[in-house]
């Protein structure tokens, strides 16, 4: 039985995107190619590593012994390339984020630019997912840091403030919802949406919310970026729900309204999640104290 490191990231991807097609792209290698090798492993193995059906793909028992020792050997070969930099002129290193729609969007990008600016030898991995789905996957391993709403249960994990926001209804100036003080999401959901593309995290989020509620969320359009939702909501296609940062940025050019949503979920007290900040690669732990400056 041999497998390589590029075995054990290939099927760590897979196995967390449900896909072989989708963690081939994770893995940057071809859909045939990373076929190849998942065969490959299951025959040098002599036992399937994998389930397949219309959905995707599950590990089998032997695959879910596979993905933790993958996990394990592969955060040592990133510690011993981050030792080993030293001597080699600076900090070097990948460091796997999983972030909630939120901060991804509205805080990460000039915080991570900075550090990045600091480190040129650091490179980061980073995905959406929702807050609940962060706190099981970083305490399993499979993320360096995770940043979430602070109102989900971190369990053991070690936390730490990173930033407070909230979402926010946005209207066009002349909808008659422009003269509301607050509103609650129930009150809303028999107008037209404007939103994010659904396999983003805040819309899966928002979809559950209105499920609960008992009624669809109706979205005309999915786009890529806040900015484009509020661009779409003065246009009149329809409502949109957006961090407070994106709307306070968007009615100064926009003739659109922000209008307070009634919902405790709505306020958003960002925060850092980390397994140990001790056992953390080194540039992981610079990034965990640059972003704590940050807050």
């Amino acid at each position: 039985m041999q497998f390589d490191l590029t075995d054990l990231s290939l099927f760590r991807h897979v196995i967390e995107a449900g896909s072989i097609t989708h963690g081939a792209e994770r893995a940057n290698l071809a859909l045939a190619a990373a076929s190849t090798r998942i065969r490959n492993m299951e025959k040098s193995l002599g036992a399937p590593l994998l389930l397949r059906n219309r959905q995707g793909v599950v590990p089998t028992p032997a695959g879910r012994t596979l993905l933790q020792h993958a996990r394990l050997l592969l955060t040592q070969a990133e510690r011993l390339r981050e030792d080993l930099s030293s001597y080699t002129g600076g900090l070097a290193g990948q460091i796997r984020i999983l972030s909630n729609t939120n901060a991804l969007t509205e805080f990460l990008p000039e915080a991570l630019s900075a550090f990045l600016a600091g480190h040129p030898q650091v490179s980061i991995d980073l995905e959406e997912r929702l807050s609940d789905e962060i706190v099981g996957l970083i305490a399993e391993g499979v993320g360096d840091l995770g940043i979430v709403a602070g109102t989900v249960d971190t369990g053991r994990l070690e936390t730490y403030p990173f930033r407070s926001d909230r979402f926010v209804l946005v209207v066009p100036n002349a909808h008659p919802l422009a003269g509301s003080g607050h509103v609650a999401f129930a009150e809303v959901l028999g107008h037209d949406f404007v939103g994010l593309d659904r396999a983003s995290a805040l819309q899966r989020f928002l979809a559950a919310k209105a499920s609960r509620i008992g009624q669809p969320l109706r979205l005309r359009v999915q786009l890529r970026s806040f900015d484009a939702v509020c661009r779409m909501v003065e246009a009149g296609v329809g409502l949109g729900i957006v961090p407070e940062t994106t709307a306070e940025r968007a009615t100064r050019t926009m003739a659109i309204t922000a209008v307070d949503l009634a919902d405790s979920w709505a306020a958003r007290d960002l925060t850092l999640c980390i397994r140990s900040l001790s056992e953390l690669p080194p540039s992981a732990r610079q990034l965990v104290e640059h972003l704590r400056k940050e807050s």
